[in-house]
C-alpha cells in the first residue's frame, strides 16, 4: 500500500507542477496539495494502526501548528515592511538612487552597474512584492530613459533585488522556517549564515553586473538625453541614506534582536528626515500609518506563506511515500548532490520541484529522511543557493510579472537573459556550498 500511494502522492506533485506553470493560483493550489497529501497517509495509518489518534495528530499538525509556528516570522515580517515603508515615504530610498545615478554620469554601463549596486543594498533590508514595485517604478523609468534596452533593465534590477534577498534578515526568517524540524533556529541563526549569505550577495550582484553590461554592450544601445522641466526633488538628509544598512549591522555586529534593529533605524530615519516635527500626535499617527501600510504591503504574501505552511507540514508526513518511490534516484554523496541541485537549478522556475517556495517542500522532506542527512549548515545553502541564485529569476514572481507587463518585455527574451547568469551564479554557489560545507 505504501507504493500505492506513493506513486499517487507522485503523479499529484507532477499535477501540482503543472498547474503552478499554467499560472494558476498557488495559494489555492497549496490548500489543495495539503489536503490531498494528508488525506493518502491518514488512511494508511489508520488502515496499520486502526486507531483514530495519529489521524487527528496528522490533521492537527497541518491546520493548526503549523501555520501557528509562522506566527513569530510574521512579525518579523511585519516590522520588517514597516521599516522598508519608512525607507519608501521618507524618500531615502529614492534619494540613495538619484545620488548613483548623478555619479555615474554619461555613461550607461556605469550606471547600470551602480543601481544594481543600489537597489541589492536597498534590499538586504526592505522585503516583499510593494516595496519591489515602489523602487521598480523609480529605477526602471531611469534606466530606459537612458537607452538601456527594456528586458536588460528589468533583468538587471530583479537580478539585483534578489541579491539583496540573499542577506536579507526577513527573508531568512522566512526561509529558515522550511528548516525548523531539521534543526532549531538557535542552531542555525542569521549570524551563522552571515557568512555565506554574504558570499552569496558578492557573487550574484557581481554576475549580475557583469552580465548586464555584457548585453548592453552587445545591443549597443544608442540614446540622447532630453531636457525636459521636472518637478523640484527635495532629497532625503545624507545622514539618513544610512538607514538600510543599520538593520544588518545591529543584528550581526551588536547581536541585537532583528525586531528591534528595525525599530531603532526606523526611528532613525524618521527623526533625521525631520517627520516628527509635528508634535506627540501627528508622529502617533504617522507611526501607526506606516505600520498599516507596510502590513498592506505584505497581506497576500501572508496568505501565500500560510498556506505554505501547510503544504509543508502535510509534505513531512508524505517523506515517507515519496522517499520509497524516488529515495533511491537522491544521491548521498555530498558532492553528486551539489552536482544534482545545479543541473536541476532551472525546476526552480514556475515554482517547480527544486523551489522550497513552489512544490519542492517534497524534495527537502525526502533528504531530510535519507540514512546520509546532512546538516542545516549544508543543507540550507544548498537549497538557498538555487532558490534565490535562479528561483528569483522565476517569471511567476509577483514583481517580475508585473515588470514584464509594465516594461512591454516578452517573458522569453526576459528568460532568454536570465537562464546563463542564473546557471552561473548557481555553479559557483553550490560549489561553495560543497567546499564550505560538504565535508560537515
Amino acid at each position: 500500500m505504501t507504493e500505492v500511494i506513493g506513486i499517487i502522492l507522485f503523479l499529484s506533485f507532477i499535477g501540482l507542477v503543472v498547474y503552478s506553470i499554467k499560472g494558476f493560483n498557488l495559494m489555492v493550489g497549496f490548500i489543495v496539495m495539503a489536503a490531498l497529501w494528508t488525506i493518502l497517509p491518514s488512511i494508511d495509518i489508520f488502515v496499520t494502526e486502526g486507531s483514530i489518534t495519529p489521524v487527528l495528530e496528522m490533521i492537527q499538525a497541518v491546520y493548526q501548528k503549523a501555520p501557528e509556528a509562522w506566527g513569530g516570522i510574521l512579525v518579523n515580517v511585519f516590522f520588517g515592511a514597516w521599516f522598508g515603508r519608512v525607507l519608501l515615504d521618507t524618500g531615502i530610498a529614492a534619494t540613495i538612487i538619484r545620488k548613483a545615478v548623478e555619479l555615474g554620469g554619461d555613461n550607461s554601463a556605469v550606471i547600470l552597474v551602480l543601481t544594481n549596486i543600489i537597489t541589492a543594498v536597498i534590499f538586504t533590508s526592505m522585503s516583499g512584492a510593494g516595496p519591489v514595485l515602489a523602487i521598480a517604478i523609480v529605477i526602471l523609468p531611469i534606466l530606459f530613459s537612458i537607452g538601456i534596452p527594456k528586458e536588460i533593465a528589468l533583468f538587471a534590477f530583479t537580478g539585483s533585488v534578489a541579491a539583496g534577498i540573499f542577506i536579507n534578515p526577513i527573508n531568512y526568517a522566512q526561509y529558515r522556517a522550511f528548516f525548523a524540524d531539521i534543526a532549531p533556529m538557535t542552531e542555525y541563526d542569521y549570524s551563522t549564515y552571515f557568512t555565506f549569505g554574504f558570499l552569496a550577495f558578492v557573487v550574484m550582484i557581481s554576475i549580475v553586473s557583469v552580465f548586464s553590461v555584457i548585453y548592453l554592450k552587445i545591443k549597443n544601445p544608442r540614446y540622447t538625453w532630453t531636457v525636459s522641466k521636472e518637478p523640484q526633488i527635495v532629497n532625503a538628509p545624507n545622514l539618513s541614506l544610512l538607514t538600510p544598512f543599520l538593520p544588518v549591522v545591529g543584528v550581526i555586529f551588536l547581536r541585537l534582536p532583528m525586531i528591534l534593529c528595525f525599530i531603532l533605524a526606523g526611528l532613525f530615519a524618521l527623526m533625521v528626515c525631520g517627520e516628527f516635527k509635528g508634535g506627540f500626535r501627528t508622529a502617533c499617527r504617522l507611526l501607526t500609518k506606516l505600520y498599516a501600510d507596510g502590513v498592506k504591503d505584505t497581506s497576500s504574501l501572508v496568505g501565500f506563506w500560510l498556506c505554505l505552511s501547510m503544504f509543508n507540514a502535510a509534505a513531512k508526513f508524505a517523506g515517507p511515500y515519496f522517499q520509497s518511490i524516488i529515495g533511491g534516484l537522491i544521491p548521498t554523496s555530498a558532492f553528486w548532490l551539489c552536482v544534482l541541485f545545479f543541473v536541476l537549478a532551472p525546476l526552480t522556475w514556475f515554482r517547480g520541484p527544486m523551489s522550497l517556495i513552489g512544490s519542492g517542500a517534497a524534495l527537502l522532506a525526502v533528504i531530510a529522511q535519507n540514512p546520509a542527512a546532512y546538516p542545516i549548515t549544508f543543507l540550507y545553502p544548498l537549497f538557498i543557493s538555487i532558490m534565490i541564485g535562479m528561483g528569483h529569476f522565476d517569471i511567476t514572481t509577483s514583481w517580475i510579472a508585473w515588470g514584464l507587463g509594465y516594461s512591454n518585455v516578452e517573458p522569453k527574451d526576459y528568460m532568454k537573459a536570465a537562464i546563463i547568469p542564473g546557471m552561473v551564479i548557481c555553479l559557483i554557489l553550490e560549489a561553495a556550498t560543497f567546499i564550505l560545507y560538504g565535508g560537515m
